[in-house]
């Protein structure tokens, strides 16, 4: 049987890896890695760094960023694309919003793929109300399930066309948030009933993408422990929502969540969470983690090869023709 992988995405501290950064990703054989905004200067050095990084674990591992556009997005001008928030992206387009979602996310996908990144953490179908805080705001693809569900699917398939990996975000839900996770513990009182109706459905909708993202949050009609360390959520997660593929839990440094990495590490892996994601911490922190979420279960390691599986051979496409669809559908020009 093939050894199972590290149960971590990690991430490095510069443009390059360090020596130290090198021995401890060979050592803990992370199931893949994210890059950040302080990871990027130029198209050379990315592709530079994520041979690095893969050299490191020897093998084709997966690496991921967050390149939602708008506010959240780690290329930026002038050598890659400036992109709208996505809710302004949706309204704007009008009734070709689901076209131009999957032609958003095809084209960064391809500005991804180009620099050896074949993951983003996107799709996000969390659903917004009146009270939602704004560092989610207009991060959301609309306000009621059916649109949510049908943008949240144009934009995965149009990264799966590109050969790169959705990750579904953040299940089972974060739209009723009114504090920013970042810094504090969301707390969401509706009831199962009026969630399952409502937060959970549009996940549901997208149940078959091969890999999602925790919420730090707590639903506490249902259980008073944050999501990411929940059992109970993690069967709401995989029961309710019926979500087979690989979870990884949210940067699990995250002030929403108290108390030392490692512990917290142990326990998302202990709740059900397959991987565990940390980000900007420094060299100790990571191995610490690494070493308390351990190796994959057989379970996660099934999931995560299927994930690695889903990656495909890109669709051949004029990315100039997209582009200038995408245009025309934003200013009104094509209705889709």
């Amino acid at each position: 049987m093939t050894a199972r992988w590290g149960a971590t995405i990690l991430d490095a501290e510069g443009l390059r890896l360090t020596p130290e950064e090198k021995r401890l990703f060979a050592d803990a054989d992370p199931f893949g890695f994210i890059l950040f905004a302080r990871n990027i200067d130029t198209p050379d050095q990315v592709r530079a760094l994520c041979d690095e990084m893969r050299a490191a674990v020897g093998r084709n591992c997966p690496i991921t960023i967050d390149q939602e556009g708008g506010r959240v997005q780690r290329l930026r001008a002038p050598q890659w694309r400036e992109w709208l928030p996505p809710l302004e992206h949706v309204q704007r387009a009008g009734k070709g919003a689901e076209r131009a979602m999957y032609l958003r996310y095809r084209i960064i996908a391809d500005e991804l793929r180009a620099l050896g990144v074949d993951s983003n953490c996107a799709p996000m179908v969390d659903l917004p109300n009146a009270d939602t805080h704004g560092f989610l705001l207009n991060r959301c693809y609309g306000y009621d399930v059916e649109t949510v569900g049908k943008m949240g699917r144009a934009a995965a398939q149009g990264m799966l066309d590109c050969g790169v990996l959705p990750v579904l975000k953040q299940i089972p839900g974060h739209g009723r948030a009114v504090v920013d996770s970042h810094f504090d513990l969301p707390v969401v009182s509706a009831s199962r009933d009026d969630l399952r109706g409502s937060d959970f459905a549009p996940f549901r909708q997208l149940n078959d993408l091969p890999m999602g993202m925790t919420a730090h949050l707590v639903y506490d009609a249902i259980d008073p422990a944050p999501a990411t360390l929940s059992p109970v959520m993690m069967d709401v997660i995989r029961d309710d929502i019926g979500f087979d593929g690989l979870v990884m839990t949210d940067d699990i440094s995250m002030k929403a969540l108290r108390g030392d990495l490692a512990d917290l590490s142990r326990d998302a892996i202990a709740a059900g969470c397959d991987v565990v994601l940390l980000c900007n911490a420094d060299l100790d922190d990571r191995a610490r983690v690494a070493e308390a979420a351990g190796r994959m279960t057989p379970q996660a390691q099934t999931r995560a090869e299927a994930a690695v599986t889903a990656r495909k051979t890109p669709d051949d496409v004029d990315i100039s023709a997209l582009a200038a669809q995408l245009g025309a559908l934003l200013s009104g020009r094509i209705d889709g």
